[in-house]
């Protein structure tokens, strides 16, 4: 069973009711509901109370005048798609219900209307209140849950990007050194299924630990096939957490891409040297470092491309703190330490 929404979760009530103190009297009584609530006054205000965006907006009878029906129509009209602003409107039983539902449903076509008449019980209209308080948190819901659903399509198109980038990469290495046909057919599907074992390896573990030298060669084997090494890897074995072998794959994926596009990697004679070291100063620690020669003069781009953003942001939060990177005229360079325990569970003190 779903917890119950807490009421830091839920939206907060605009009450719009000018006659004697009817706006104060249901501000209090919501609040002894632990409803949040502003009594705001139908005047030049208004404006200013509906940017702070309420999420329901209680409305009296002797509010409907021409003027606040247009400022809510046009608050209503700057919403996004996913919000249907729940709007609960007050009126006098000897009202002209039919009529005023007719004009409001035309003037604001983008809220979800809800009409009661008065006298009203107060805790009927507490309930109502607190139903459409959980409406407009599922909306908000569907918001977050779309905009993380755009985020996955995005980050899923950028790394079928880099991954067509790598195998694109690994062909044209590869032709470059087969003399035959045959050569070349067997070179190329030996080094995308070495990219296919990262996948493998590190993204469906059935297990939670992955040995860093066994990610870190399945990443760059590639690369490094038939007598030439064109990222030299040194570093103790060290068993770590799923999470991190992942963070640090995809993260080197992004390295790497990078470096065969714009850096070392680019030219036939450029390299790149991976290290990775543990010591014990101020308890167990973990340093990786990523240092690229013999490709083109680099120099700081002026707009930091996504590859780079997620190497500082997946590096920094495994660590806690962000890497080193440093665009020098020799080769690009990035480097992070942080402590073992972050990335591993082994006891390296012994």
């Amino acid at each position: 069973m779903k917890a119950a929404a807490t009421e830091s979760e839920l939206d907060w009530v605009l009450v719009l009711a000018p006659f004697r103190k009817d706006a104060d009297y249901i501000a209090a009584f919501l609040r002894e509901h632990n409803i949040q609530v502003k009594a705001a006054k139908v005047d030049d205000h208004l404006l200013e109370d509906l940017t702070q965006s309420p999420g329901i907006i209680v409305i009296t009878h002797e509010a409907l005048n021409a003027q606040v029906v247009a400022r809510v129509a046009a608050h209503l009209s700057d919403q996004p798609d996913w919000s249907e602003v729940p709007i609960i409107v007050l009126l006098e039983r000897s009202a002209p219900i039919a009529r005023i539902r007719s004009q409001l449903q035309n003037s604001w076509p983008g809220s979800r209307l809800l009409f009661h008449t008065r006298p009203i019980a107060p805790l009927e209209l507490v309930n109502g209140i607190q139903s459409n308080l959980l409406v407009r948190l599922r909306q908000r819901q569907v918001r977050d849950s779309i905009e993380r659903e755009r985020e996955l399509r995005l980050e899923l198109n950028h790394r079928v990007k880099n991954i067509l980038a790598s195998v694109t990469s690994i062909f044209q290495m590869t032709r470059r050194g087969a003399t035959t046909v045959e050569d070349l057919a067997s070179d190329f599907t030996g080094r995308l299924q070495a990219l296919s074992n990262v996948h493998t390896a590190v993204f469906e573990a059935g297990g939670e630990d992955v040995s860093l030298s066994a990610v870190v060669g399945l990443t760059v084997s590639p690369y490094n096939r038939d007598g030439v090494s064109r990222i030299h890897v040194r570093g103790p074995d060290l068993v770590v957490t799923r999470d991190a072998g992942t963070t640090i794959a995809l993260c080197l994926h992004e390295l790497i891409t990078n470096a065969i596009k714009y850096g070392a990697l680019s030219q036939s004679d450029g390299h790149v040297e991976l290290a990775w070291a543990l010591t014990k100063a101020d308890g167990p620690q973990f340093s990786l470092t990523w240092v690229e020669a013999g490709g083109p003069t680099v120099r700081e781009p002026s707009r930091q491309g996504y590859g780079t953003r997620y190497v500082r942001s997946a590096l920094g939060s495994l660590f806690g703190k962000a890497p080193q990177i440093v665009f020098a005229p020799t080769g690009f360079q990035c480097g992070v330490s942080g402590p073992v325990a972050r990335i591993s569970a082994q006891n390296v003190n012994s």
